[in-house]
């Protein structure tokens, strides 16, 4: 066994494999419903294509994130593009809105996400973001699960995300002192045109890495564990997505 290690990214992978991520907002998008002017932090921006669009709206945006590959392309979009962990932000009475998209999930301190994010807004600013619920990846994370207990392995790396119940988050965003509008699980069956191996290698690259030599061998066998309840008979892979919708004002 290798040392894991943490999540990284990359923009032109995530282009190329993930850019449905983007591509599936438009839900999200509408529930935020961006005002000319307004001043918005992109919390998770990636690459910036999210981003991009608000500003391409007329609002004044910044977008922040942890990679620094992300933030590269998102500043080549000529956008303000910081490095900040969404579990330490420093803002303070700043934004009309805090959106996100397909990022709080990575953040596991989510506490420490919802203070940031309340103390960053202004009053009767809104939080608006969209992230993967309870039940996200279900099949996928019990099939690297079923893989690691095979290979007598832990299963701490197969699942480091934050998939919470809507009355879980509410909870926690009311504690914080926000009024939830809408909060709610919407199921999405997502088409992975590169198929499920690219998804595993770009989403959960430190799970298959802490086997060495044998990554290739473990990613083989996931696949194929996966396959009787992902992959339609003509191969075409579809991942089992649900996410969390939400707003929420201050």
């Amino acid at each position: 066994m290798t040392a894991p290690q943490r999540q990284t990214w990359t923009a032109g992978s995530y282009a190329a494999h993930a850019r449905f991520v983007s591509d599936l907002a438009g839900g999200v998008l509408e529930w935020l419903n961006p005002k000319p002017g307004e001043r918005i932090l992109d919390l998770g921006c990636g690459d910036g294509v999210l981003t991009e669009e608000l500003s391409r709206r007329g609002c004044q945006v910044v977008g922040v994130d942890t990679s620094e590959d992300f933030l590269n392309a998102a500043i080549s979009r000529d956008i303000d593009a910081r490095y900040m962990d969404g579990q330490a932000l420093t803002f303070a009475n700043e934004f009309d809105a805090v959106f996100s998209n397909a990022a709080l999930h990575w953040m596991r301190d989510a506490e420490a996400v919802v203070k940031g994010v309340r103390k960053a807004l202004k009053p009767n600013g809104r939080l608006v973001a969209e992230f993967g619920g309870h039940g996200n990846v279900a099949a996928i994370t019990t099939a690297m699960r079923a893989v690691a207990k095979a290979r007598g392995v832990g299963h701490e790396l197969t699942g480091p995300w934050f998939f919470p119940t809507p009355a879980e988050y509410r909870a926690m965003l009311e504690q914080a002192g926000f009024k939830v509008s809408r909060i709610g699980l919407f199921p999405r069956p997502t088409p992975l045109k590169s198929g499920m191996a690219e998804w595993l290698k770009l989403f959960r690259r430190p799970f298959f890495e802490q086997f060495g030599s044998a990554q290739e061998s473990v990613l083989a066998e996931a696949v194929d564990l996966l396959r009787p309840s992902l992959c339609d008979s003509q191969g075409n892979w579809t991942a089992d997505y649900v996410r969390l919708r939400v707003e929420a004002t201050t």
